[in-house]
């Protein structure tokens, strides 16, 4: 009796871990530093009319996260992994680069239209609807906050700021642990 629950449990173990990294459809498993989950893809948004152009892949290997920062203390990237963005294949970046374009065109209107408040900030609620004009709602990770932003395309992260003296765009990965309550996009400030 031992003998076969021993058996039985090497062989569940066994069939646990080799199905590790696979899903039923038989694609593998998103890597480590995706910016796609392994479960489904992200829904899309901000989707330009044709498709961009992507560039070539570069020759050498191009380093996925931050580098090094500070004084070089020995467990800075163990310490700060939680820091970390997922890597952008070269058709993730030129979409999302291309989806970057439509929302600065969107929040270039917010800003025409003027009506700036406090600190020359805009209403979140006007910065929400121009996102939503493109498609872009709370299932892509849409957060805003004092003249912050940032989606998630359902290709790379948008982000930026939306004031009446600025406004800039930044495409990106997403965190491997947002800051929580905002989304994908949104570089975590705390720690463990």
């Amino acid at each position: 009796m031992f003998i076969r629950r021993s058996v039985t449990a090497v062989a569940l173990l066994t069939a646990t871990l080799t199905a590790c990294g696979t899903e039923p459809s038989g694609r593998q498993a998103a890597g480590a530093g995706s910016a796609q989950p392994s479960e489904s893809p992200r829904p899309k948004c901000a989707q330009p009319a044709e498709a961009p152009t992507v560039p070539p892949s570069p020759s050498a290997p191009s380093s996925a996260g931050r580098e090094q920062e500070g004084d070089g203390a020995p467990h800075y990237g163990e310490n700060h992994a939680y820091r970390m963005q997922g890597s952008l294949t070269p058709e993730s970046r030129a979409w999302g680069e291309a989806s970057a374009g439509l929302i600065r065109a969107e929040l270039e209107r917010v800003r025409e239209e003027g009506g700036a408040g406090a600190y020359g900030v805009y209403d979140e609620q006007r910065i929400t609807a121009a996102l939503a004009r493109l498609g872009c709602g709370e299932e892509h990770g849409v957060y805003i906050g004092n003249g912050f932003y940032s989606v998630h395309t359902g290709d790379a992260c948008v982000s930026g700021r939306v004031t009446e003296d600025d406004l800039t765009v930044r495409v990106h990965g997403a965190y491997a642990e947002p800051q929580p309550g905002t989304g994908p996009c949104v570089e975590n400030r705390g720690g463990h």
